[in-house]
């Protein structure tokens, strides 16, 4: 049994504390967060994997730090061995859909990265599409691959970027992604820090067992 106090060692654990210490039973946090009961039941117990969608869902529903449902996962050590790449072929990389992005996953096999670089098609018109802000440990690079988008954030007006634009950023700022142009916008997102590593694995891994995209392909939601 974990010493009272101490760090939850898997995210499920913190999302199943962070609900008890509110008071919510897992069927008003599933009504809230909008995940059937079954499911959230599932998540809760190990029996589901943590997607990055899920995460999201839980942190806002729950109004905590992404990176403290995170915290309490420890982190993958590097290999001692140097000199390890891994290589992506244009259009097939692992990837997470659903109506408000499409997410990408160079490298997604490599653990112990000291970033993550994730591709992202932005689809969401609003921050309420989005279901709010989201914030969690570390910096941010951003770059507009095409398309035009809005950087919102809980202390900065609504930052217009278009093709070529970028901005690093402190991920603890909340923050989301709004899609501005009629065309398909696609950026190019590196991320760095405490817990991210585990963030990118858990939207990944769900996907791992399905064929990867191919170039122009719509995933099923």
């Amino acid at each position: 049994m974990a010493e009272p106090g101490a760090a939850p060692s898997h995210p499920a654990a913190a999302i199943k504390a962070a609900r008890v210490e509110q008071g919510l039973t897992l069927r008003a946090l599933a009504a809230r967060v909008g995940l059937p009961y079954s499911t959230l039941s599932k998540l809760e117990n190990g029996k589901m994997e943590l997607t990055y969608d899920k995460l999201l869902k839980l942190a806002q529903g729950l109004q905590v730090d992404l990176g403290a449902l995170l915290a309490g996962a420890p982190a993958a050590e590097p290999p001692p061995a140097l000199g390890r790449r891994s290589i992506s072929r244009a259009g097939r990389s692992s990837g997470a859909s659903s109506q408000v992005h499409h997410h990408l996953y160079p490298a997604a096999e490599l653990l112990g990265k000291l970033m993550v670089p994730i591709i992202i098609e932005v689809r969401a018109r609003s921050v309420d599409e989005l279901g709010g802000l989201v914030r969690h440990s570390g910096e941010e690079y951003l770059y507009v691959l095409s398309g035009a988008m809005e950087l919102h954030s809980d202390l900065y007006a609504p930052l217009p970027l278009g093709e070529g634009d970028s901005v690093y950023f402190d991920s603890g700022m909340a923050h989301a992604y709004v899609r501005v142009s009629q065309e398909t916008c696609r950026v190019l997102s590196v991320c760095a820090g405490s817990g991210i590593q585990r963030l990118a694995q858990s939207a990944a891994q769900a996907w791992t067992l399905a064929p990867p995209l191919e170039t122009g392909e719509t995933p099923n939601e």
